[in-house]
């Protein structure tokens, strides 16, 4: 082959690369779209009432483009709560970050921001549940599911006490143990809100301050204790 025809070989296979790279983009792009107007919707009309077709309408496109991203309402419900938990867990791992709070002050932050975010999504938070309901009554594991989405959350959340520990702001003890009571407080943030229909639930936020504070008080005790 010339050089010239091995040069021009070369450049197609680039452009052809470029042109797949910015379809695989626009799609994306396209898909995230439908998901934050599919959120709306959802949150509006439950899960229940919620059709596919209202979905695309909202969206501005027919059944049938919207059946080239989704599959069903199922599917697209499950890829708007992943976006939204996603977009929790970042601010999440900013405050674990930020080099200013101390560890204990990340774990009440941390706190504050679930209440803030519950209270805010508390129409979200409801129809989360009726969906969870109607996958466990199909014979889902709605369990495993909620579990899957929180994850990743839980393992910041152990990282800021296990840091805490290694620093010595705070003493030795179950990591996971403290991590499940932590979590807890978040579980009766989402019932109280969600099922209870509570709007004041302030409280909780000082209940996990005391709790981390009480890591933080162990710590000192040991330390005086030495």
């Amino acid at each position: 082959m010339r050089l010239h025809e091995l040069d021009s070989c070369r450049y197609t296979n680039s452009s052809t690369k470029g042109v797949k790279v910015s379809i695989a983009v626009e799609h994306d792009k396209r898909k995230r779209e439908i998901l934050e107007k599919a959120l709306d919707v959802f949150v509006e009309e439950g899960y229940e009432d919620t059709t596919f077709q209202k979905i695309a309408e909202r969206c501005g496109i027919t059944r049938t483009i919207l059946y080239l991203y989704f599959k069903n309402k199922r599917e697209i419900f499950y890829f708007s709560i992943k976006l939204f938990t996603e977009r929790l867990e970042m601010s999440i791992k900013t405050i674990a970050a930020d080099p200013s709070l101390s560890q204990a002050d990340k774990l009440t932050s941390i706190a504050s921001l679930a209440v803030e975010q519950c209270t805010k999504n508390s129409r979200l938070l409801q129809v989360i549940i009726d969906y969870l309901g109607h996958l466990k009554a199909s014979g889902g594991d709605a369990d495993e599911r909620v579990r899957r989405r929180t994850l990743r959350m839980r393992h910041i959340i152990a990282g800021v006490m296990v840091a805490g520990q290694k620093s010595g702001e705070f003493s030795a003890f179950s990591v996971k143990a403290a991590d499940d009571l932590f979590y807890a407080l978040i579980e009766a943030t989402i019932f109280r809100i969600a099922v209870l229909r509570r709007e004041d639930v302030s409280g909780l936020v000082e209940s996990a301050r005391l709790f981390a504070q009480g890591l933080k008080a162990s710590s000192a005790l040991a330390l005086a204790s030495r």
